[in-house]
């Protein structure tokens, strides 16, 4: 396995032992598929922030996210760009996606990082007791901990980078409320997990605008699809064969052609789709005039905000802006931006 990089640096990407790493590069047996992988995904990963290694203090952070596989390949695209606007400060980023983590993997996969060494760590995960009690053993290390998306506001994190999820929320049920009108109906609100304070936020807010101003309108929700089109398509179908009456949708957690299969299988229009996220599923789905708005928020302004946060932690003297939610765009077919 060809590379320029020395064995103790491939390892440090990778989480893992020289010893490990060594015998992975020299083809030697008793090395499991999954570890092979993690050594190819931290050359890769390397070889990308190759071209910012230039003279400047070098912080390494950690982003830790459980999340749908087309959701952190938008993330890691956003963290990957914005490294080279922080020249000659250069991060480098050690990725740790999975689609479905337990609580206890997360914690196990935050206190190795811990014990491993780390500049900071960029997190989305459940606000569950078990994460904020190791986002307290960060803190308590001196690690600064920066929640993605989904925050975890009763913890020691430093900061929080994303959108007012609450807001967002009461935008999505703004568009289905004026467009369903007198017609009234029912709009199903799917969640990939009610473990996510964002999530929970973005419900909260929809729920509190449909009941103030539209209550023609009902609300059935579906959640622990964990935003896969497999478990959210079943969910969702379920929904479907209960309730006659659903004609709008609200997707929280994602899942989306998964939600539309759902729909087309028991021959059910849906008069109004509200997705979150422009990422490659939903840019195909908006452009196909198949789903009909997406609240969008810059990733790259939260990428910014994260390391401004750690930076601001790490290196105290360094003077940064405060941290502000993210804008939330309403995105049409006919405003869909160029780019991420």
């Amino acid at each position: 396995m060809a590379h320029p990089f020395l064995v103790k640096d491939i390892a440090f990407q990778a989480g893992l032992s020289t010893a490990t790493v060594d015998r992975v590069l020299n083809g030697r047996p008793g090395v499991r598929r999954q570890t092979e992988m993690r050594v190819k995904a931290a050359i890769a990963e390397l070889e990308k922030q190759a071209g910012a290694d230039v003279a400047g203090r070098k912080l390494t952070i950690d982003i830790v996210m459980e999340t749908p596989d087309r959701f952190s390949t938008a993330v890691r695209a956003a963290f990957e760009t914005e490294v080279a606007t922080f020249l000659p400060t250069v991060f480098r980023c050690r990725f740790h996606f999975a689609e479905v983590m337990r609580a206890a993997e997360l914690v196990q996969l935050l206190d190795r990082i811990r014990l491993r060494g780390t500049h900071g760590i960029v997190l989305k995960a459940p606000d569950v007791p078990e994460i904020v009690a190791a986002v307290a053993r960060l803190d308590v290390a001196d690690i600064p901990v920066v929640t993605l998306v989904t925050d975890l506001p009763n913890s020691a994190r430093s900061a929080y980078a994303g959108a007012d999820n609450r807001a967002a929320g009461e935008t999505a049920a703004y568009l289905i409320g004026r467009l369903l009108g007198a017609s009234g109906g029912k709009a199903l609100v799917t969640l990939s997990s009610g473990r996510f304070r964002g999530e929970e936020e973005r419900e909260i807010g929809f729920r509190r605008v449909i009941r103030a101003h539209y209550p023609l309108i009902g609300i059935i929700e579906v959640s622990e699809g964990h935003g896969t089109d497999a478990a959210t398509g079943t969910l969702v179908a379920a929904a479907l064969a209960d309730d006659p009456s659903i004609n709008a949708v609200y997707s929280v957690g994602g899942g989306n052609r998964a939600v539309l299969a759902a729909f087309e299988a028991a021959g059910r229009p849906i008069s109004v789709f509200v997705a979150h996220d422009l990422d490659a599923d939903n840019r195909v789905l908006l452009g196909e005039r198949r789903i009909d708005f997406v609240l969008h928020h810059d990733l790259r302004t939260d990428a910014r905000s994260a390391f401004r946060a750690i930076m601001a932690r790490v290196t105290p003297v360094i003077r940064t802006a405060p941290a502000s939610f993210s804008a939330v765009e309403i995105v049409t077919p006919y405003n869909m931006p160029t780019s991420q």
